[in-house]
């Protein structure tokens, strides 16, 4: 019987794909103002110069096991206490300021001082921009009546408690939040999954985990023995994980939840 409902944040709760395009749309916009350049282009250049930036630091392979993104050292600050989000909060603003004057570079833009500004913009933008699906909210006013909350993200504590900050309803939701920087290890290890079933004091038959990413929490609940839900919103094309279930909308879980009481 299920007890415990897991969660992921980011693309499962919080729409942090839309909160970062958007706030890449109105700063490339100020460049598009200053300089004529194509803000989707810019954007592109930007994108690519983060990513590969981002590879080539020292720190890449604490973030790939901590699961943060490029686009997260974008805007976080990881005032986080371990020496790795030590060496990350030395070295963002550099990274910042380099992303951007290189994506100008690429749109025949020769202006660091305005790749600075830009990156200071960045930022800024992205915290205005806090998008949360409109189904979350409804979806765990049901949920919270019968089951345990737990959710489970992937990232640095400070910037996904500022994630949780600027959309502070969420939080009363859950019964515990685990931040894989504060626990030293991300999603898919086992060992982030087996600490979350040991918070809540259940069982791994007892727990459904709800995810956007097939890699990390479909893959990492998989190896833990918990039973999965694939949130698929975008129709993306299944690879080798397998979900136990797969689901378009939250609304879903419902008629799920349902049959499984009924196994």
């Amino acid at each position: 019987m299920i007890k415990a409902i897991f969660f992921d944040l980011d693309d499962t709760l919080l729409w942090d794909q839309k909160s970062v395009k958007e706030a890449f749309v109105a700063t490339c916009k100020v460049a598009e103002e200053r300089y004529g350049v194509d803000a989707k282009q810019l954007e592109e250049a930007v994108r690519e110069a983060a990513r590969n930036l981002y590879t080539s630091y020292e720190f890449y392979p604490f973030t790939q096991m901590i699961g943060i993104n490029p686009f997260e050292g974008l805007w976080g600050n990881f005032i986080d206490d371990h020496d790795d989000f030590k060496k990350m909060k030395e070295m963002v603003p550099a990274y910042r300021k380099d992303a951007w004057t290189a994506g100008l570079k690429a749109m025949g833009v020769n202006d660091a001082d305005f790749g600075l500004e830009l990156a200071e913009r960045f930022p800024k933008e992205r915290r205005k921009l806090p998008f949360v699906y409109e189904e979350s909210f409804k979806i765990l006013d049901r949920l919270k009546e019968d089951y345990r909350l737990l959710l489970l993200t992937n990232g640095s504590p400070d910037l996904q408690k500022t994630k949780l900050d600027i959309t502070p309803e969420l939080v009363p939701y859950f019964d515990q939040i685990v931040i894989s920087g504060d626990f030293g290890r991300g999603k898919p290890d086992p060992t982030i999954f087996e600490h979350a079933l040991d918070l809540m004091s259940v069982q791994k038959d007892e727990v459904l985990m709800v995810g956007d990413n097939l890699m990390t929490d479909i893959l990492g609940a998989n190896r833990a023995g918990i039973k999965t839900v694939w949130i698929n919103r975008h129709d993306k094309v299944r690879n080798e994980v397998v979900p136990s279930y797969e689901i378009t909308h939250l609304e879903e879980l419902f008629p799920l939840l349902e049959e499984l009481k009924s196994n």
